[in-house]
């Protein structure tokens, strides 16, 4: 669609979020925004420029100059990978495994920006996403995914949407990411594995040989010769080869990930925790393979081994930890289609990959089926259920020559769709709008690695000092080369890269113990510093299944439009068809007579559906079902009093279905979605913790009016669309920091966006991969769980940061008196790193 400007015959956009807005909306294009929504969101959060839509349209200024505030316009350009961005460069998305933390995002996007026609890229370790913006012409997508798998880093296209299994059939993408990232975890495993087997193997002379001999030293005890005797047999020409051999080993693989975090660092000149861990384990194996040639006692490949162990021990326990949230989640995506029904001019059908339509071609789609691709009705009419991409709760009448979206369903009916010129879908444009914005999401440090960086200066001056000194007393250069790797091996605070993913993995286990899934450790730092929490309504703060509230109609008469709703597909006609089908109801809704036939039992003849409500012959009498205007279309009479009630029904946010027989409305049944039970005690909780809570829903405003109630609750703003919420999330960003709570595909955008995105458990898998905290379990309650746990964790990490000197407290006063051995690092190890394991398994928060 061409894009239009103000004074237009046809479109304007919106001020806020640049959706095209038509003169027929209900509300006028004068306003400048498309809905009273918007309208009403600009209004509250004032910019500098109400000029400048802050959503997806094409108009869009540029409002921020932070990366995760970006333009609409450049979100848009860059959620399609054909899609001209103003240059002859595409955007590629490709999913990294490997990356943990910002150091490895300045990395990736170091070696991408050095290829040659890439004009920009973006990573962001806590999706794992990387974009590039390139030349196409000049360097491909799999020149790029070969560039990005370097020195440990795992990349492949994250658009891959389909690969062979082992029937022959397809796997979507989230599917094939969860396969190669358990391989690449499996490779983590493997690492661990060989370091726990090799170095038990390894160990055993210095449990029995010479910790026993380094502890003489200490002692009155005049064994020493013989301890000597045997350490001088394991370090002669037979053993150690092997020792200097495997320890090599399990320097590499098991503290291979450590040492390219380290070449990251200094590549970067941004010093880590892997850097520290680094310099121990280096140091202790070089100075051991100079004294045991020297045939010295004092060999420290024990510490090599330890510390290896030890750091990748904690790093793997983390990985399994997130693979065991991620195992939580459900694949993507229900919202998504494979294949299309292409439909043919002699009315014939046959069944075609999504991706082999063409502009032009017609898809029939049966009723309950998902409209596979974005286009137009050809013919006849039906309802369709948009919540997943709108929000909106209630299913919509489409008629011939309406646009209707890929992704929705089709409740009544079946529908032929007219092709649209992009063979694309509304959900696959949200994922990429998603992947979009989450490759902006720039980690935050972790703040062992700020400490890191601030230490390190310190623990690389040590040592050259200590070489200094030795220097000028006179010693030889063996012995300042030894004194030089000594400080480092008892300075270097190598435990701060253990007590990072440790007291992470078990902070991420408590929280999924609890409902909560974490993606990433950072978020606990983010849910501290949020200002703002904004709550999508339906299936949020409701439970987005319709049930029926009250009815008011004869018993005899509601059996009998359960027993048509039985047939239909819509939400409210199952609602329905449960609440009346002759075993009563409870709850306060009306009963049928114990006389009456359940609805199974009654005689339904000339059963027909129509957009808004069925019809039918039950028992020998026309019954009809459905929306007022159903009636009046069908011209059935609707007495006065029923038409106010029906208005006031409406006016309450409710649905009023009109249930009738032989040409007249008889009653009413009163169907909607109810709050959560914990609604209220958890916005409560958010604003008693100093939160402003939001509430954003795309339905009409009487539908949230009993949020709008409610005391905690800051501002409601009703019938705000997908484009509008991420606006709304972008606009609220530029004073405050937001989290965003939804459930729905269409809220994958703005839970992107947010600082901070939130998904329930109910809600589908695109929602659950743009957001960083997964409610598993539909609990509400969970989500006020979630900041207390975050600033619980924060206490135990800055003390288990404390902790981690502890190893250093040990070891360095020994070296500064020439006491340390082999035996007192292992006990500072031993030590320290308990300490630190004990405070990291404590409860963070009573249940």
């Amino acid at each position: 669609m061409s894009d239009r400007r103000a004074g237009d015959d046809q479109f304007d956009r919106c001020r806020l979020c640049g959706s095209p807005l038509s003169r027929t909306a209900g509300e006028p294009v004068s306003s400048g925004f498309c809905s009273t929504g918007c309208r009403d969101i600009a209004a509250e959060f004032d910019a500098s420029d109400d000029d400048a839509p802050v959503g997806r349209g094409a108009d869009a200024q540029a409002e921020s100059g932070t990366d995760r505030e970006r333009t609409a316009t450049e979100r848009a350009t860059a959620a399609d990978p054909g899609t001209d961005t103003g240059t002859d460069t595409v955007s590629t998305f490709l999913r990294v495994d490997g990356m943990h933390s910002a150091t490895c995002e300045a990395f990736l996007e170091a070696v991408a920006e050095d290829r040659e026609g890439v004009t920009d890229a973006e990573a962001s370790y806590v999706t794992e996403t990387v974009r590039v913006d390139h030349d196409p012409d000049r360097v491909s997508a799999a020149a790029l995914e070969d560039a990005l798998s370097t020195v440990g880093y795992t990349a492949y296209l994250r658009e891959e949407a389909t690969a062979d299994d082992e029937t022959g059939g397809t796997r979507r993408s989230r599917e094939m990411t969860g396969i190669r990232k358990r391989r690449s975890e499996d490779m983590l495993e493997m690492r661990y594995i060989v370091g726990i087997v090799f170095g038990s193997f390894l160990l055993l002379p210095f449990v029995a040989v010479f910790y026993p001999m380094y502890l003489t030293e200490f002692t009155d005890w005049g064994a020493i010769s013989h301890f000597e005797g045997a350490f001088t047999g394991f370090t002669g020409p037979l053993y150690l080869p092997l020792f200097l051999i495997m320890t090599g080993a399990i320097l590499y693989l098991t503290g291979g990930p450590l040492l390219r975090g380290a070449y990251v660092s200094l590549k970067l000149r941004r010093p880590t925790t892997d850097l520290l861990a680094s310099l121990t384990i280096v140091s202790a194996y070089v100075f051991s393979i100079i004294v045991s040639g020297l045939g010295r006692s004092a060999i420290y490949f024990d510490l090599t081994i330890v510390v290896a162990s030890v750091v990748m021990g904690a790093t793997y326990y983390e990985a399994t930890v997130k693979r065991r949230a991620t195992d939580r989640l459900t694949d993507l995506t229900v919202s998504q289609v494979d294949t299309a029904r292409y439909y043919a001019d002699d009315g014939s059908t046959t069944e075609i990959p999504v991706a082999d339509l063409e502009s032009g071609d017609q898809v029939l789609v049966r009723e309950g089926e998902r409209i596979p691709v974005d286009g137009r009705l050809a013919e006849g009419e039906c309802a369709v259920d948009e919540a997943v991409v709108t929000g909106e709760s209630l299913p919509v009448t489409k008629r011939e020559g309406d646009a209707v979206v890929g992704g929705s369903i089709v409740t009544t009916d079946a529908a032929i769709v007219d092709v649209g010129e992009r063979t694309t879908s509304s959900i696959d444009r949200l994922m990429r709008v998603v992947w979009n914005v989450q490759s902006a999401d720039h980690g935050v440090t972790r703040r062992a690695d700020e400490l890191a960086a601030r230490l390190a200066p310190i623990v690389l001056a040590a040592p050259v000092v200590v070489g200094v000194g030795t220097a000028f007393a006179g010693a030889s250069t063996l012995t300042t080369a030894l004194a030089v790797l000594m400080t480092l091996m008892v300075a270097s605070p190598w435990a701060l890269g253990f007590a990072t993913p440790y007291s992470v993995a078990t902070t991420l286990e408590e929280a999924l113990e609890r409902g909560i899934v974490v993606f990433d450790e950072t978020i606990f730092e983010r849910l501290r510093a949020v200002d703002i929490v904004v709550f999508d309504k339906t299936g949020t703060l409701t439970t987005g299944e319709m049930s029926v509230l009250e009815a008011d109609a004869p018993a005899d008469l509601l059996t009998a439009a359960a027993a048509l709703e039985q047939r239909a597909a819509h939400p409210a006609a199952t609602a329905i068809a449960e609440a009346f089908d002759g075993s009563g109801t409870g709850d306060g809704v009306a009963r049928t007579d114990g006389g009456t036939a359940a609805a199974g039992e009654r005689e339904v003849q000339d059963f027909h559906t129509h957009a808004t409500g069925v019809e039918g012959t039950v028992d020998g009498r026309t019954v009809l079902v459905g929306h007022p205007d159903l009636f009046r279309e069908r011209g059935w009479t609707i007495d006065d009093d029923l038409a106010a009630r029906l208005e006031r029904t409406r006016d309450a946010g409710r649905l009023p279905v009109v249930v009738g027989r032989d040409g007249a409305a008889e009653g009413v049944v009163v169907v909607g979605d109810e709050p959560r039970e914990t609604w209220d005690e958890t916005v409560t909780a958010l604003d008693d913790a100093g939160m402003d809570v939001v509430v954003l829903t795309g339905d009409d405003g009487p539908a949230a009016d009993v949020f709008d109630r409610h005391p905690a609750v800051d501002h409601v703003f009703a019938g705000v669309s997908p484009e509008g919420k991420t606006a709304a999330v972008e606009r609220m960003k530029i004073d405050d920091r937001v989290a965003m709570v939804g459930d729905g595909t269409n809220d994958a955008p703005a839970l992107a966006a947010a600082d901070l995105g939130i998904s329930l458990g109910s809600g589908t898998a695109l929602a659950a991969d743009a957001a960083d905290v997964a409610i598993v379990d539909n609990d509400l309650a969970a989500v006020d769980r979630a900041f207390a746990l975050a600033q619980a964790a924060q206490d135990r990490l800055r003390q288990n940061l404390g902790l981690a000197f502890v190893y250093n407290a040990i070891a360095i006063p020994p070296a500064v008196l020439g006491l340390v051995n082999p035996l007192v690092t292992t006990v500072a190890v031993v030590v320290g790193a308990s300490l630190i394991a004990a405070n990291a398994e404590r409860s963070l928060i009573d249940d």
